[in-house]
């Protein structure tokens, strides 16, 4: 039995991005119940990708009962519903077994992963206020992608002197503001910036000098965007709501790998229930971006755990 449940949680603040902000984590939670046994999975229905909590839930709810984590990579495409139900099946899987999901995968057991923490789109005395408030991060990402960010880059960097800084314009920027600022964000410290162009207009970035990494974000889904990523970008972000959930994703991860990208493990804004199975994902990765619940004034019980070194992996209570 498959059923999806719509859930919301507060957000501690207001997020804002490029494309607008958001006041609560609008989710779907699926649980797969089998022989007395439920698994779960969570996903993020997203509007950049035509999706919505109606259209994943109809998706979803069309699978017939008996669907594996095999014949459903070809029942869905990559997107929210084939995450959430993908990861619901591992869950079961493990629970039914009677073992971690690392097992059943042929994973090395997880360990804590130090993950960025991400300041929204704001004026720049507030995103110093709130890097200030956050300066004892290790990572900072920083929500930017207007015409005018120089003085929040100057803002945040005052603010947190220390912190290692990611930019993640959001397709927010075209391709003159991305040449002008480019230099700047180096002389700031910046370490890698994340979807400066709008995927499928980012043909420029073949053509232009990166004085820093560029990260494929919107541009990136699952293994069979890679080959033309190649030689725009040097790292993808890689998201299970993207790749259609955590099966996907390893093999996009190895993929890449092998094509010489680096990767960053990424995630909607979501619970810890979501973040769980991409943690498995982050090791080895460069970079860590699970700080979604981080952002969340309520969470799923069980959480995460997150302290001094990182996001540790899920309790066998949440999930896997």
């Amino acid at each position: 039995m498959i059923t999806v449940t719509p859930e919301t949680f507060r957000l501690a603040q207001t997020f804002t991005i490029a494309r607008g902000s958001k006041t609560a984590a609008h989710v779907l939670t699926v649980a797969i119940t089998r022989g007395g046994i439920t698994g779960r999975g969570e996903c993020v229905p997203y509007a950049r990708y035509g999706e919505t909590l109606e259209s994943v839930t109809a998706q979803i709810m069309a699978l017939p009962a008996d669907m594996t984590r095999e014949s459903l990579q070809q029942a869905l495409p990559p997107g929210a519903a084939r995450n959430a139900v993908d990861c619901a099946l591992w869950d079961h899987a493990a629970k039914a077994a009677g073992r971690r999901v690392w097992d059943l995968a042929g994973l090395p057991a997880p360990g804590p992963k130090t993950t960025a923490f991400t300041l929204s789109l704001d004026t720049p005395a507030n995103m110093h206020a709130a890097a200030a408030a956050n300066a004892h991060r290790p990572i900072l990402k920083i929500k930017l992608g207007t015409p005018d960010d120089m003085p929040r880059l100057e803002a945040v960097r005052a603010g947190a002197p220390n912190a290692t800084l990611i930019i993640d314009a959001n397709e927010g920027w075209t391709p003159e503001v991305y040449a002008n600022l480019a230099p700047h964000l180096v002389a700031a410290g910046v370490a890698l910036v994340e979807q400066p162009l709008p995927a499928g207009a980012d043909g420029m970035l073949a053509e232009m000098a990166r004085p820093l990494p560029v990260c494929a974000d919107e541009a990136c889904f699952d293994r069979a965007s890679l080959p033309g990523l190649v030689g725009k970008y040097d790292l993808i972000n890689i998201k299970l709501d993207k790749t259609g959930g955590l099966t996907e994703a390893l093999a996009t991860r190895d993929m890449a790998l092998q094509m010489g990208f680096g990767v960053m493990v990424g995630c909607m804004v979501g619970t810890s229930l979501a973040m769980a199975p991409a943690v498995l994902l982050a090791q080895g990765a460069a970079y860590t971006d699970l700080d979604g619940p981080l952002l969340l004034a309520e969470d799923r019980n069980d959480p995460l755990a997150y302290d001094a070194d990182g996001v540790h992996p899920p309790e066998a209570k949440l999930w896997g």
